[in-house]
């Protein structure tokens, strides 16, 4: 018996939780802002994560299926499935006045999000849950954050990985004992706003023949220069404190939610967006610690702190004060000058 299957403790559970939520995984055809869904699941949970039912189609992307290797979904399956704008209005349904929660819950939100921009929609969802910072907040000891690892801890079984069907039922079912757990010790839930993405690239839809993606080289990505910090750098991110107003913070690699967004959201929070690693680099934020990249390198040389993408949107949360006012006012908004993406 649980404590919420108790008649003493169900009236434990915290009012300010959630009273529904939809655990989404999508298939895509990669991680660019140019790639599109090829399949989605929901499972619809009640306000204790019980599952209330699910749901899955396939999408055609109106282009390459990506790696095929990976999701399993080639050209001839995808060729005779329902184009987004056709399922939109039921998965809509399936998302409307719940939370919804993924694993990398950024990413997942930022394709259904264009998905629905090239629809001429917005997606019902004003909040989300990503499973990883709940693992973090949790404290759950885990060697790593990936879904099978996720699964393992909590004894849930995998029977089709990189399957949205199969991925959807993994996560709902651990997530279950996470939001219990949560309950339990009075921990806040992780919840970050959806913003409705505008930004999407739709060219010219490519043809869809084969059964194998087409490699594209890397894109050439027009940057803006950023305003410096009002407030002074007040040295290095401590794993164990929130990050300071005056800190520098450097990005690398490929981001899930647009760059441009991360980048505004750690100025509005008064960081100061650095364009190279130096010795006075307070963090680098990177999907891709290992890749050698200047960045990378240069940060594993001065010894430079390194975070993930989630772990800093969630640190974006709680930017600590700066100890003295700013000398001047920030300005309002960044002004867009182009550059190759270093």
């Amino acid at each position: 018996m649980t404590m919420l299957d108790d008649p003493a403790t169900s009236a434990m559970w915290p009012a300010a939780y959630p009273r529904g939520y939809a655990v989404v995984d999508v298939e895509t055809t990669g991680l660019a802002r140019d790639d599109r869904i090829v399949s989605a699941a929901v499972y619809r949970l009640d306000a204790r994560g019980d599952v209330e039912d699910h749901w899955y189609t396939l999408v055609n992307p109106e282009r390459d299926p990506g790696p095929v290797w990976i999701h399993g979904l080639t050209t001839d399956v995808l060729a005779g499935a329902p184009l987004f704008r056709d399922v939109a209005g039921e998965f809509a349904e399936r998302l409307a006045d719940r939370v919804l929660v993924a694993h990398n819950a950024a990413f997942d939100w930022s394709m259904i999000a264009r998905e629905y921009a090239r629809a001429g929609a917005t997606a019902p969802t004003r909040q989300r849950l990503c499973t990883i910072a709940l693992a973090r907040e949790l404290r759950l000891p885990l060697p790593n954050h990936k879904l099978a690892t996720l699964a393992k801890h909590f004894g849930v079984a995998q029977r089709r990985a990189h399957h949205a069907l199969d991925d959807a039922r993994v996560l709902a079912e651990a997530f279950r004992p996470s939001l219990h757990a949560a309950a339990r010790d009075g921990v806040r839930l992780p919840l970050l706003e959806c913003r409705p993405l505008t930004e999407w690239s739709d060219g010219p839809a490519k043809p869809l023949i084969g059964h194998q993606p087409t490699h594209r080289p890397g894109t050439w990505r027009p940057s803006r220069r950023l305003p410096p910090s009002p407030y002074p750098n007040p040295g290095r991110y401590e794993s164990d404190k929130p990050l300071a107003q005056g800190m520098r913070v450097a990005f690398s690699g490929d981001t899930s939610v647009d760059r441009e967004l991360l980048e505004d959201r750690a100025v509005e929070a008064g960081l100061h967006v650095a364009t190279s690693v130096s010795r006075k680099t307070s963090l680098l934020v990177t999907n891709d610690p290992e890749s050698a990249t200047s960045k990378t390198v240069k940060a594993a040389e001065y010894g430079t702190p390194v975070v993930d993408e989630t772990a800093f949107t969630h640190l974006l949360r709680d930017v600590a004060p700066a100890p003295t006012a700013p000398s001047t006012p920030p300005p309002a908004r960044p002004v867009p000058v182009p550059r190759s993406d270093g």
